[in-house]
Parts: C-alpha cells; structure tokens; sequence
C-alpha cells in the first residue's frame, strides 16, 4: 500500500514513528521468548542454521491455515503491542505533540481503539498486486495475506484520513503535509 514509504516522510519531518513490522521482526530475533513459542507451535525446522525463524515458511504455512494463523498472532500480537504502547509513552514522556505507529493490522487486532487518529495509506487493488509480486510473493500467497485483511475499502471508510499512493510520491508528500497541518 505505501506504508513504510508514508512513514519515512513523516520521519522527514520529525515526527517520531514506529513500525510494527519492525517490532515483529524483533520480537522472533534468538533467544527472545517469543521465538521459543514460535518453535514449539509451529516446529523447530522453522529455525534456520543461524536460529533466525525462517519468516517465509512460517507465512505460507500459516496464511494457509487461519488457526495456525491466529496461533501466531495471540503468540506475537501481546508483545507487539507492549512495545509500540511503551515507545508511545516514552514519546508522551517527552514531549512530542505527536507521533506514528505503522499497524499494518490495525482495525483488523482493534488498536484504533488507542490511537487519536488513525490514517490509511491506500492503492487500487491493481496497484497492490504489483507491489506484492514485485517483492516476490507468489498469486496464492498474496491472495492469502489479503484475505486475511479487512478490504481496503472497509480500512478507508473506518480512517480519519486517508493517504492514497498511486500518483507518485510529491503527491503523497504532499498529502502528508495536509494531514500533519490539522493535526498540529
């Protein structure tokens, strides 16, 4: 959709951002407890010869599975969001009159229940495809992941604001800029 793209350019203007997919990724690093869960849920061959978790099989298996999906979120979901809730509050701690957290799931696990304002950063179905493809996921998987998500359309109506990415990106910079002038 753009989201990482969207959160670099609110970092370019100094507001503070995590990422969820960063704290995911954090969460299954070795010797963090979630990984251990991860492993013992879904299998040791899971873990690479480095102990990394091997992210792609763990995806095709539990996005073809919605039980082994939901498995994985109540193992990874709880300490996600600790996370990004504490980076929230050290923010608050200092200072900042705002801040952005990437939730890629966020109406899906209902964390706009804690937020002040909520953004969607959207493309047409069309363009999402392409970007899937281009990172390398096959037809099946994206269908997957996508069926796992709310439709873009429920997202939109369900955001503040919304942050549409098919023309390029002065545009959505620009976009930003709106939305950061009524929220500050």
């Amino acid at each position: 959709m753009g989201k990482s793209t969207a959160a670099q350019l609110f970092r370019a203007r100094g507001v503070p951002v995590v990422d969820t997919d960063e704290l995911a990724r954090q969460v299954v690093e070795p010797g963090q407890p979630a990984l251990a869960e991860v492993l013992a849920a879904f299998g040791p061959q899971l873990a690479g010869p480095d102990g990394q978790l091997r992210r792609v099989e763990l995806a095709r298996h539990v996005f073809a599975d919605p039980a082994a999906r939901q498995r994985l979120e109540n193992i990874l979901h709880p300490r996600i969001r600790a996370l990004w809730r504490a980076q929230v509050e050290t923010w608050r701690v200092e200072g900042h009159p705002l801040a952005v957290v990437v939730i890629p799931l966020l109406f899906e696990t209902g964390a706009e229940a804690e937020l002040d304002t909520t953004i969607c950063v959207a493309c047409s179905a069309a363009t999402q495809q392409q970007r899937l493809q281009a990172r390398g996921w096959p037809p099946e998987q994206i269908e997957q992941r996508l069926e796992a998500q709310w439709p873009v359309e429920r997202k939109m109506t369900a955001a503040h604001y919304v942050v549409w990415t098919e023309a390029g990106l002065t545009a959505q910079a620009a976009q930003i800029e709106r939305i950061l002038s009524r929220l500050v």
